[in-house]
């Protein structure tokens, strides 16, 4: 852990109560640790450590005791829920070097060329996108139910014709669809159109420019630069 640092925000607790009623657990804990990878635990008055995971995406349970537990392993019991918190890199206080973090290169190569040629968007700027949004977990839920791997909220996929969010290929062509649609609006400004796609065209419109939001800010920075990297690969 980073000098023993906790983060745990009113937001996040009050987000992920508000899934469950009545919820035996007192607080969910967000520990970062030094290699960028993350930690939830999810702990009872007692103080007990209910469970952990390294992983954005966290499956909600009750375990056999009866209490609401979080975990980065699929539960053997069908039911479950999946969290996701954020977008990969929407946290501003993510401790991953985007200038050095592996890059996801051979990934659905296909369709990622096949959709860009389709919309005339840059294949580096949607493999860029992929990667800000869900790191190329093409089941990544968000919690206001943002599905697969290029975060395509259900209304937003079904006015794309995409039947299926949760099927890759359909997942890339509605995503880079809207990508390209945003980069029309905002005159193929790169920036304000990644933006749109974090944060929405309205609220770039209502700013006029990148909306001072933390989260969309460092959204697009490391979209930035995650497509200067793909682009000279």
């Amino acid at each position: 852990m980073i000098s023993g640092k906790t983060l745990l925000t009113s937001s996040l607790a009050f987000l992920l109560l508000a899934f469950v009623a009545p919820v035996s657990a007192d607080s969910i804990k967000r520990i970062v640790h030094p290699d960028g990878t993350v930690e939830y635990t999810n702990v009872k008055g007692s103080g007990d450590k209910r469970s952990s995971t390294k992983d954005e995406v966290v499956y909600r349970y009750t375990d056999d005791n009866g209490v609401v537990a979080y975990s980065g392993i699929q539960p053997a019991s069908s039911n479950f829920d999946v969290i996701r918190f954020h977008c990969y890199a929407c946290d501003p206080d993510s401790n991953v070097n985007w200038r050095t973090t592996p890059l996801f290169l051979s990934p659905y190569r296909d369709e990622i060329k096949t959709a860009a040629r389709e919309f005339n968007v840059d294949p580096a700027l949607v493999r860029a996108v992929i990667h800000a949004e869900s790191a190329f977990n093409d089941k990544a839920l968000s919690p206001k139910g943002a599905q697969g791997l290029m975060q395509l909220m259900p209304a937003t996929a079904e006015e794309l014709g995409v039947r299926n969010a949760m099927v890759a290929p359909e997942n890339i062509r509605g995503g880079v669809n809207y990508l390209a649609r945003m980069l029309k609006r905002f005159d193929g400004d790169i920036k304000l159109a990644t933006a749109a796609y974090n944060a929405g065209p309205g609220a770039v419109g209502r700013h006029g420019g990148i909306p001072p939001y933390a989260e969309t800010r460092a959204y697009v920075e490391r979209v930035g630069i995650l497509h200067q990297r793909y682009a000279s690969n």
